[in-house]
């Protein structure tokens, strides 16, 4: 019941939304129908000018009903119209697209906007049009839109990317120029990135690989940089007022959502509020190929008493289904051009999330787990931010951001025929203060990028065993040290641009860290320890060095050299659990931070008319590296760990990686209002010991076919995955047969799959959009690299959404 009365209310707000009306002049592009910012408006004579804001809207009262107005911007067709025909026709402007954008800004390199093109990193950025068209339950499914990143998935509540190699708390995430990466993010896959709506963001930058030296620590893989909605100003004495809204609905997994966000601006101040609700029920996989994959049982418990019962729809994946509600409020203060204030709030919350890897496990011929869930996960972030661009002997533009986190996760798990259901839950408190400043030296020559960042995290970790016949609590064992525990970083970051001359721009950066961790382990009466406290206090330096290469107008080179480095978290340094049936990780008070060594090569070209295309290349380096290697806990190499004896294991600075791949895109556009866009990434990687790298991709890519015009977009196309044999399966991966295919030989391979999509979206009147989609048409079976989760079989889509303003 509580399920249909969200859905009443979003339904509500959305229908409400519909009968508000707001009388301004919106810029859209003619091809998707989305709003085009800074499009420049001016007569002629150049006597009056105005520019659209960050939704395309502008206000044309300053022209008189005479006037020619002008309407240009570097990216589409110039058009003039008389003031009295774009009255009469109505207030939207549509403007046709010269098909690439050759200016594109990117925020992400140096947390300034910047021209891509002087920006030697491979950034890719997915912008909020992309998203919405195709549709993604997750943030996680988000990035997985750009065909570039690859996405894992334990559970359906769940989305670990996967960047060159890298994973978890080998990659960032940034939030509003907040990092979201905590002490006890792990080095296994994690699903914290879908804790962001992906309504709410408007877009997101992704750094492939240590390219730039402003995010410190874990930026090993790359960066996910999201930037929510922000609140727009008024341009008029009118106040601005606007709205989107969505609901959706997806047949694989029965899932209902709703959207809202609508803006209230004034010259001065504005308000802006995103509020998103998502119910999923179990997922339905695919019906052909791969049997093995199948749901034939899943335990059900009556009165206590745990029962294996065979699935009435082995394709119906039992224990995947979740909630969760996301919340964004935002307010804005502009009293002069100059200076910029905002607060933010950012919530979270889901409910218990199934971990379905672990309860398709087995142990003998039985299902091992009765029950193994995460608990609501909750993500709390309140931001104060501030921007000065008043120029300054020390900077033209400053900004600093305050943060205050709150993040909450628990794992709850019962085995078969079991009584005792243990729970684990850790809190974490984080603070972050950032500073970042621009200055410009030489004009379109020299510009100087610093600042600095501090965080501070307090880590709970608690633990207790509940015997769910009569409810009576008694302690357990923590996953992490129960005493206390605390982790510092402090960093300052230099980056210097210089455009030497038309063809040629170098990046210089550098950052120095400063990282701590300190704990103490409380109860030793699970474990006998061989020490009580942990203290690992660490500096680290990084670099980068970049050059990009202008040969002519259409093409660009880039060169980069860059390292990057991981400082040990407590989860690296203060866990025990079990990481793999018959193995347990200890801590290991005396680990190190792990390097990265990058070198990125860029080749780029860009053409209005016909063919553009991108490739890029890397090697990577891991040197001290943080890998897991037997080891010995009070000099013994097994102990009983959950009632089964397992082989002692910690994370030590013994080992080095190399990784290297590279990724090609291109897009062509046909006669007509069609174009082909196909991308394909590969990468490749061992460690010091010859075995494959556990987050080393397979091969992977997608081919669109896309027609487009004012009204209609439609994009069919293929998502396609490589085989990993046995032989390129991480020795981690090999040991869980219950996850993989077999190959001839009986051993467990991850086999290659394509699906067959199509998507498309309708223009109606009203600024209403209708969009209709089929996902794995042919209805294959298949399951994602590492992933614990079969992938959704034959998928319908629908979906509706409104735009006000």
């Amino acid at each position: 019941m509580t399920n249909y009365r969200h859905l009443l209310w979003v339904t509500i707000l959305f229908f409400l939304s519909l009968i508000t009306n707001a009388q301004r002049l919106t810029v859209k592009d003619l091809s998707n129908g989305n709003p085009v910012e800074k499009v420049a408006l001016y007569t002629p004579s150049m006597k009056k000018f105005a520019v659209t804001d960050h939704d395309g809207q502008v206000s044309i009262e300053s022209f008189n009903s005479k006037d020619t107005i002008v309407f240009q911007h570097p990216s589409y067709l110039e058009i003039r119209k008389t003031k009295a025909e774009i009255l009469a026709s109505g207030p939207v402007i549509y403007l046709e697209k010269k098909f690439i954008l050759l200016e594109e800004s990117v925020v992400s390199a140096t947390r300034w906007e910047q021209n891509k093109k002087e920006i030697p990193n491979r950034i890719e950025k997915i912008p909020a049009s992309r998203s919405a068209f195709f549709n993604p339950q997750t943030a996680a499914d988000m990035l997985g839109t750009s065909d570039q990143i690859f996405i894992q998935k334990s559970q359906m509540g769940g989305g670990s990317p996967m960047i060159r190699g890298f994973a978890a708390n080998a990659i960032l995430i940034v939030v509003d120029g907040i990092r979201m990466n905590n002490a006890i993010f792990r080095s296994g896959n994690l699903q914290n990135v879908i804790l962001l709506d992906p309504n709410s963001i408007e877009n997101a930058e992704v750094i492939f690989g240590p390219g730039t030296v402003i995010y410190g620590s874990d930026a090993l893989g790359g960066v996910m940089d999201f930037h929510t909605l922000h609140p727009s100003l008024s341009t008029s004495d009118k106040p601005l007022i606007k709205s989107h809204d969505m609901l959706r609905y997806a047949s694989a997994n029965n899932e209902f959502s709703g959207h809202i966000d609508f803006t209230i601006g004034k010259k001065k101040t504005s308000w802006l509020t995103s509020f998103s609700w998502s119910d999923f029920g179990n997922l339905k996989m695919g019906s052909r190929k791969h049997p093995e994959y199948q749901r034939t049982e899943y335990v059900r418990t009556i009165n206590y008493r745990d029962t294996i019962v065979p699935n009435d729809d082995p394709d119906i994946e039992i224990s995947t289904g979740y909630q969760q509600v996301n919340f964004l409020q935002k307010i804005r203060f502009r009293p002069t051009k100059d200076l910029d204030f905002s607060a933010a709030l950012h919530y979270s919350n889901s409910g218990n999330i199934p971990r379905y890897d672990r309860l398709i496990q087995y142990k003998g011929t039985q299902l091992k787990y009765a029950q193994w869930y995460y608990g609501p996960q909750q993500w709390i972030m309140p931001v104060l931010s501030a921007e000065d661009n008043r120029k300054r002997l020390l900077y033209d533009h400053m900004k600093i951001s305050m943060a205050y986190q709150y993040y909450t996760e628990s794992r709850h798990d019962r085995k078969f025929g079991k009584n005792n259901l243990r729970h684990r839950t850790e809190q974490v408190n984080i603070g972050t203060l950032t500073a970042d400043f621009e200055k410009t030296i030489i004009p379109e020559k020299e510009s100087l990028f610093y600042g600095f960042e501090t965080t501070y995290n307090n880590i709970n970790s608690s633990a207790e065993t509940e015997d769910i016949t009569n409810g009576i609590t008694t302690p357990a064992a923590t996953r992490y040290p129960d005493g206390y525990n605390h982790y510092y970083a402090v960093a300052a970051y230099t980056i210097f641009k210089q455009n030497l001359n038309d063809r040629f721009t170098l990046n210089l950066g550098g950052r120095y860290n400063l990282t701590g961790l300190h704990s103490m382990i409380g109860d030793t009466s699970f474990y006998h320890f061989p020490f009580t406290r942990i203290d690992i206090d660490n500096g680290a330096l990084n670099g980068s060095v970049g050059l990009v290469y202008h040969p002519g107008s259409s093409w660009q080179i880039n060169l980069n050299l860059s390292s990057g480095f991981r400082a040990p978290n407590l989860d690296d340094a203060g866990k025990v659990f079990d990481s793999e049936p018959g193995k347990v990780i200890v801590p290991n008070k005396d680990l190190k931070p792990e390097y990265l060594y990058n070198l990125d090569l860029g080749l780029i070209r860009k053409d209005d008319k016909r063919l553009s295309f991108e490739f890029s290349a890397f090697f990577s380096y891991l040197d001290n590296a943080m890998v897991r290697r037997p080891y010995q806990f009070n000099g013994r190499d097994s102990i009983v760990y959950d009632g089964m004896l397992s082989a002692v294991e910690a994370l030590t600075n013994t080992g080095f990686a190399y990784v290297y791949g590279s990724n090609f895109s291109a897009t062509l556009k046909l006669s007509g209002n069609f174009s082909i866009n196909s991308s394909l990434t590969g990468t490749f990687g061992k460690d010091n010991e010859g075995f494959p790298l556990r987050h080393a991709a397979p091969l992977f890519g997608a081919s669109h076919l896309v027609y487009e015009n004012k009204w209609i977009r439609a994009d069919l196309n293929l998502r396609y995955n490589g085989t990993v044999p046995n032989s390129r399966l991480a020795p981690s991966e090999q040991s869980k047969p219950y996850m993989y295919a077999t190959d001839a030989n009986g051993n467990p391979c991850s086999p290659g799959w394509t699906t067959l999509n199509l998507i498309t979206r309708f223009i109606l009147p009203w600024n209403l959009r209708v969009q209709v989609g089929i996902e794995n048409i042919s209805d294959i079976r298949y399951r994602p690299y590492s992933s614990g989760i079969v992938a959704p079989g034959r998928n319908f889509i629908f979906s509706l959404r409104y735009t006000l303003g």
